[in-house]
């Protein structure tokens, strides 16, 4: 099958083309199914890894690639996790653990979702990764309630653009932080109800604004750093802040004195390392709360733009460019 590797850590040309042997349909009992890949989502775990900061988990694959969509060619579909009824020649999206830029990538069944109905294969490409990580995050880990109100730093991001989606769709209000006016007036097209230019306004100042002092009830947090002073600074009481990556800084000085004073949380978690049974429980509450919002058409994953899978290094130079607004997708 054809391949990308990492040649060696480094830019983005050290994603190369190569072929490797054909994986074994996974036997009975492992839980895993063998998807014929159609398409591949870009994240920037990927870049990480390309990088050498991203260490890939014990028996996960070394090629890069988080989320697949594809046919299935074979597998343990009669394992308890296959909750769908998915059969050989059903088609999939799929969160998995490494090997996704690839013709054939194995994944655990309960990692495994249907097509939400009328999506591409470059659609359903688009959906594991940023789902999981935005329902797990502001959802799940973040309680985000009825009622309240999201702020998410970097609004145009594949996680941004999806947790803007989804929220609005659940009948959230959604503050983002974009680099430009563009990437702003991109974020409010999209469903955002105040996107703040975090270059040229003081996101703290705009947000006490925008809810007469309050602050907002859950911040999804990207950059850490100098941010999350400020973070807490906008945060309502009882406020929660959820920190999924540290491109600003892993060290920040806060004022504890504000969190016991006023009941505030701040957590965070990492997606890839955790185990199945915890990313089958994401599945579960995507399927009973998210696809049928899918399927019904009422919401679809924005995608900037596509390359074959040959073209993955240029790919890896837009992610890195922070010009797109939305997914990047490989076509296999």
């Amino acid at each position: 099958m054809r391949v990308i590797e990492i040649k060696e850590f480094g830019a983005p040309d050290m994603l190369v083309p190569a072929t490797r042997p054909d994986p074994a349909a996974p036997a009975a009992g492992t839980g895993e199914i063998l998807i014929k890949v159609l398409a591949a989502g870009i994240n920037r775990p990927d870049v990480l890894q390309r990088k050498g900061h991203y260490p890939v988990p014990a028996g996960a694959s070394d090629i890069p690639g988080l989320e697949v969509a594809g046919e299935i060619l074979g597998g343990d579909l009669s394992h308890a996790d296959n909750v769908f009824g998915l059969k050989v020649g059903d088609k999939v999206c799929a969160l998995v653990q490494g090997g996704g830029y690839a013709d054939l990538c194995t994944a655990p069944v309960a990692q495994c979702l249907p097509y939400p109905k009328g999506f591409t294969d470059q659609e359903a490409a688009a959906l594991p990764e940023t789902f999981y990580t935005v329902w797990s995050n502001v959802f799940m880990r973040g309680q985000l309630a009825e009622g309240e109100t999201l702020l998410v730093q970097g609004g145009s991001s594949g996680i941004g653009v999806t947790a803007i989606l989804i929220a609005k769709a659940l009948g959230h209000t959604v503050f983002v932080t974009a680099g430009t006016d563009e990437k702003c007036a991109a974020c409010v097209a999209l469903g955002a109800d105040l996107a703040i230019n975090y270059k040229t306004q003081d996101f703290v100042e705009e947000v006490k604004k925008a809810t007469d002092g309050k602050g907002v009830n859950v911040i999804l947090d990207m950059v850490t750093g100098v941010y999350v002073q400020k973070e807490i600074d906008c945060l309502a009481d009882d406020g929660r802040i959820v920190i999924i990556a540290i491109q600003g800084g892993s060290k920040a000085e806060v004022s504890t004195n504000q969190i016991l004073r006023r009941r505030l949380t701040i957590t965070g978690s990492t997606l890839r390392p955790r185990p199945v049974s915890f990313k089958k429980q994401i599945t579960k509450q995507l399927s009973e709360n998210v696809w049928p919002l899918l399927n019904a058409g009422k919401l679809k994953p924005v995608i900037y733009k596509t390359f074959t899978l040959d073209q993955a290094a240029d790919a890896h130079a837009l992610m890195e460019s922070s010009e797109h607004v939305g997914k990047i997708v490989l076509t296999v």
